[in-house]
């Protein structure tokens, strides 16, 4: 089990980086048209969404890991049961979350368990990790994770980036797992 939110945190803050309003980015275009902004892998229309009304480019920059740290808690960790998981394997899914989805993977990790795919974190998921190799399994969710990014029409603007992250992703999921 994993109480290891503060470090997975802070790795995908290193990944998600900074300000950035790309015009190219699809998650930057907000559901009313307007376009958006993204800091630290948190959305305009995702922060929105959680403070209640709308906010500008201006709030969007000012954006602390202190302001944003409890929206990726309730929204992602919390969501995936990471801190039910194995060390590692948290990190490898709540990334994933952060960057896909939350249903998404959960559905991933359930296809590579050869489970019946849900999107729902439930008994019968947790089951099956826990009679899973961890390191095994973490290799199987990003190598799936890949197979994913690979087939997305972005691909050719962001993949390089993309498929590092999920490498870096990887290498840093199994060293955690001791």
């Amino acid at each position: 089990m994993s109480d290891n939110f503060q470090q997975c945190f802070d790795l995908v803050l290193k990944t998600e980086g900074g300000f950035q309003d790309d015009p190219h980015d699809k998650g930057n275009r907000l559901p009313d048209g307007r376009p958006g902004s993204t800091n630290m892998g948190v959305t305009q229309a995702t922060w929105e969404a959680w403070v209640g009304h709308q906010v500008t480019h201006d709030d969007m920059k000012a954006l602390t890991p202190a302001d944003i740290a409890p929206l990726y808690e309730k929204n992602f960790w919390a969501s995936c049961r990471c801190s039910e998981l194995p060390e590692g394997l948290d990190y490898a899914l709540y990334d994933l979350a952060v960057n896909s989805g939350v249903g998404r993977a959960i559905r991933f990790l359930q296809m590579v368990l050869g489970i019946r795919a849900d999107g729902v974190m439930g008994a019968e998921t947790m089951r099956a990790v826990y009679s899973s190799d961890d390191r095994d399994l973490i290799r199987k969710l990003c190598d799936y994770r890949l197979t994913f990014l690979q087939g997305l029409p972005d691909w050719n603007r962001y993949g390089t980036t993309w498929g590092n992250r999920v490498a870096s992703v990887e290498k840093t999921a199994i060293s955690m797992t001791g």
